[in-house]
């Protein structure tokens, strides 16, 4: 699922980032898809040194970045260096 339109950054620029409060428009069981590959991107990560896809929007737009994720809860994704991402601005999640 991820587009073209997206700008690849590193995670290191995501502390760079301004996050809306506003959540993404997701329908239902696209939120359910969304939330159970976070879950599995965050035991992968932490049993395998797995790394994913994570395309999510900031207040410029989509981007992406491939990292692992270390752990999350309903409000954030938690990557190395404390580096946080909203899940309610979270699009996808892709496993490679």
């Amino acid at each position: 699922m991820i587009t073209t339109h997206a700008v690849p950054i590193q995670k290191e620029a995501i502390s760079l980032l301004k996050f809306p409060v506003d959540p993404v428009r997701l329908k239902p069981d696209h939120q359910r898809e969304r939330d159970r590959a976070i879950e599995r991107a965050m035991t992968l990560g932490n049993t395998e040194r797995h790394k994913c896809r994570i395309l999510f929007k900031d207040s410029e737009g989509l981007k992406v970045v491939e990292t692992t994720i270390w752990s999350c809860d309903k409000q954030n994704i938690v990557l190395k260096y404390g580096l946080t991402i909203p899940v309610s601005r979270v699009v996808s999640i892709e496993m490679h």
